[in-house]
C-alpha cells in the first residue's frame, strides 16, 4: 500500500510541475495546463480516499491513538 501512495504522490508532482511548464511555455494559448491541473486534483483526491479506505478497512493501523 505504501508503494502506490507514493508513486500516485509522485504523479501528482509531476502533474503539478508540468503544469507550471505548460503555463509558462504555452502562454495561455492551449488548454494543456489546465489538463494537467485537473490530472493533479483527481490524482490528490484519489490519494485521499485511497487513505481514508485504508484506514478505515485496516489497511493503515491508527499508531500512537
Amino acid at each position: 500500500m505504501k508503494i502506490v501512495i507514493l508513486v500516485l504522490l509522485f504523479a501528482v508532482l509531476v502533474s503539478l510541475f508540468s503544469g507550471l511548464y505548460f503555463v509558462y511555455k504555452d502562454k495561455g494559448t492551449t488548454n494543456r495546463a489546465v489538463i494537467s491541473l485537473t490530472i493533479r486534483i483527481v490524482l490528490s483526491v484519489l490519494v485521499f480516499l485511497l487513505l481514508i479506505g485504508s484506514y478505515y478497512f485496516g489497511w493503515i493501523p491508527a499508531e500512537g491513538m
